[in-house]
């Protein structure tokens, strides 16, 4: 199989792992107890049944590949193909029936992302793409925004106490007083909708693999950047959508003990 069609075969693989999520997710919406886990951060029987049901799809087709999921942890190894999966990103919200969460997958190679799929269960919506093929959104092909005004642009962001763990908590002030349009479209309802040209770009920090590796793959299959920050220990942030807006967002990085990041 070339590499092409390997990928074309992954996402149809990913899609049926997504459906077979939502299959576990929706039943369960507003009707699920929640959990505590040990780092403080909810999680519901969803996530996990989810994240089963996902794991037997994608090894069902891929037996060799390894995996990395929020809930289960690592099976096999990182190197070659490996996928990354967070079976409801946005357990917040989905804890309190708002329906903002989504299901993430990833297949890496060597490390380096190739396809990403962000699935809305509750929205019906759904962008899949990988490697030189776009992304697309329900079938359609989306682009992110070419906007280049920083204070006329939609700008988001993740949660502010991300900030602070990340040492970026006077970026996220900065932000707040010299950005006219600022909203926290968080999760990867947020990364979704740059993607796909809404939001015009957003800055998320403090993330973890399972939650950055689709979207590193999509901005830039649907024409933007996605500039990935230095890590913090396993922690990860990114900047991305419009080239030009990362651009200028990227000369707004100074951690507090200064020192820009490119």
């Amino acid at each position: 199989m070339t590499a092409k069609g390997l990928l074309e075969h992954a996402a149809r693989i990913a899609e049926q792992a997504a459906d077979r999520a939502r299959a576990e997710i929706l039943p369960r919406f507003r009707r699920v107890a929640v959990e505590t886990k040990g780092d403080g951060s909810p999680v519901t029987e969803a996530d996990r049944a989810a994240e089963r049901a996902i794991r037997a799809s994608l090894r069902e087709a891929f037996p060799e590949a390894g995996m990395l999921g929020e809930e289960y942890g690592q099976d096999g190894a990182r190197g070659g193909l490996c996928w990354v999966i967070d079976p409801i990103d946005g357990t917040v919200a989905f804890s309190r029936g708002i329906p903002l969460f989504a299901t993430l997958i990833a297949l890496l190679d060597d490390g380096e992302p190739v396809l990403g799929l962000i699935d809305l269960p509750a929205l019906g919506e759904r962008t899949v793409g990988w490697k030189g093929a776009g992304a697309r959104r329900n079938g359609v092909p989306v682009r992110v925004s070419h906007a280049t005004d920083l204070r006329r642009a939609l700008i988001s962001h993740g949660d502010p106490f991300c900030f602070e763990l990340f040492g970026m908590r006077d970026v996220f002030l900065r932000m707040a007083r010299e950005l006219p349009v600022l909203r926290g479209y968080t999760d990867a309802f947020g990364h979704a909708q740059v993607i796909a040209g809404g939001v015009d770009a957003m800055i998320d920090v403090s993330l973890n693999l399972w939650d950055a590796a689709a979207t590193q793959i999509l901005v830039a299959e649907a024409g933007g950047r996605c500039a990935t920050l230095p890590a913090r220990g396993e922690k990860l942030g990114l900047v991305f959508g419009s080239a030009a807006l990362v651009e200028q967002l990227l000369e707004w990085l100074t951690f507090e003990k200064g020192g820009a990041t490119r």
